[in-house]
């Protein structure tokens, strides 16, 4: 069995202290060098880039990325988006998701229980530039109801996980 195939409990069970260490520095800045990285988590160069190494092969690493704030870039409205579907086939989800996956705007997409069947965060410059994607989005596919909810104020955004301590048993 390869470290592709290992189910994720199997592979949160690996994770020992260090690992989450590892994760919470990377989360805080993967700029850092090796070396940085290893004396924050008390480890030598070679044991920490071989455990990055192992992190990103087991797929709890998923990608190094960096961080851009949409305001300076111009892209000063959020908008969440709850869609209703009047269809759930498998048909109708494929065409849908990949539609809405394809669309650079959409920087969060979810299928949820409850009274809403999907949930979008998307990113555009302005209400007009809102206007444009949601009558790109309606003409994809039949939907029951479209509701947009804008951020007035953004009080919270992060994007470093929690690394749960390792548990006792």
């Amino acid at each position: 069995m390869s470290d592709a195939d290992v189910p994720v409990a199997e592979t949160v069970r690996r994770l020992d202290a260090i690992d989450r260490k590892i994760l919470t520095v990377l989360q805080q800045d993967a700029s850092l060098s090796v070396a940085e990285i290893g004396d924050r988590v008390g480890l030598s160069s070679t044991p920490c880039w071989k455990r990055i190494q192992r992190l990103e092969a087991d797929g709890v690493i998923t990608r190094r990325v960096a961080l851009v704030d949409q305001d300076k870039i111009g892209l000063g409205l959020s908008v969440f988006v709850s869609i209703e579907s009047g269809d759930h086939s498998e048909a109708w989800l494929k065409t849908f998701a990949d539609a809405v996956s394809a669309m650079p705007e959409v920087i969060e997409f979810y299928r949820m229980a409850g009274d809403v069947d999907y949930m979008l965060r998307v990113v555009v410059a302005d209400m007009r530039a809102y206007d444009v994607f949601y009558k790109r989005l309606i003409s994809t596919v039949p939907l029951k109801n479209v509701t947009s909810r804008f951020a007035m104020e953004k009080i919270k955004s992060v994007t470093a996980l929690p690394v749960p301590p390792m548990s006792a048993a």
